[in-house]
């Protein structure tokens, strides 16, 4: 409803934002390059953030960059995910019915792995997101997973994404296991002030807007509000729009951008 007033041609803050649209902060180009690498290598990786931090977008823009004649995604998110329904999503992906048993289903996985390296030269890259509901059980299982010929090689590149509570979990001694197993942690930490204006004004080229539309000040109180998380600056820019719209405003400064705080959002 906004977008004709502001003359966009886009619409800006939104979930479905092109992956190469997207703001690239020097901490996400580090990120990049981190996951690359693990896919390149083909290591175990953790990857973790603060809720808003933009940890799915990252691994988007990530799954964005693979080769498809190098590299097979396998992507899994699911808060109830036990190991019977990790192998059966991954070979179903791979185009195969899962054995109904664990052990047969792990040991078909390898086998389908194997075949995948060896005669279509494809290396996996499995991302597991949500990964802090994962219960333990289910943590211990890639554990196991990743024990492939006595430890000689690994069998897939391994994303583990999720809150900052997976990394709280992983550092407990009863995790101490997986935890020595882990060849990367990164974390996505919240933008700064700075940051948090080039994410607006880069969200806002993307839309196809000419002109700022977010006084200074209004930046300000949007990142005191938000905190530099990606989500709530989507969320109070969208709500601050649309109120700049109803209200034929086209600027929006930060006495707007309060009023909107406190009356949608608070």
């Amino acid at each position: 409803m906004y977008e004709s007033f502001y003359s966009m041609k886009n619409t800006p803050f939104s979930r479905d934002t092109p992956p190469q649209e997207l703001y690239r902060s020097p901490s996400l180009d580090e990120m990049l390059e981190r996951l690359g690498y693990a896919a390149e290598r083909q290591l175990f990786t953790v990857v973790t953030g603060d809720c808003g931090t933009g940890k799915t977008t990252t691994i988007r823009r990530f799954t964005a960059t693979l080769d498809a004649m190098k590299y097979k995604l396998l992507y899994l998110s699911d808060s109830k995910l036990t190991p019977r329904h990790f192998y059966k999503g991954m070979l179903e992906q791979l185009g195969c019915e899962s054995k109904f048993y664990r052990g047969d289903a792990k040991r078909q996985l390898h086998r389908e792995i194997e075949l995948m390296r060896g005669i279509h030269h494809l290396q996996p890259v499995v991302v597991v997101d949500e990964a802090h509901l994962l219960d333990r059980e289910m943590l211990e299982e890639v554990r196991f997973l990743l024990n492939f010929r006595m430890d000689a090689q690994s069998p897939m590149a391994l994303i583990l994404v999720g809150q900052s509570e997976l990394w709280d979990r992983l550092r407990l001694q009863a995790y101490a296991a997986i935890r020595q197993r882990i060849d990367l942690q990164c974390r996505l930490p919240h933008f700064d002030r700075a940051q948090s204006g080039e994410y607006i004004k880069r969200h806002l080229s993307y839309a196809g807007n000419e002109h700022d539309i977010f006084s200074d000040s209004a930046i300000d109180e949007i990142h005191r509000f938000s905190s530099g998380s990606a989500r709530l600056i989507n969320k109070v820019c969208t709500h601050s729009l649309i109120y700049g719209a109803q209200n034929k405003r086209r600027i929006i400064d930060d006495h707007m951008v309060k009023h909107v705080i406190q009356g949608e959002l608070s």
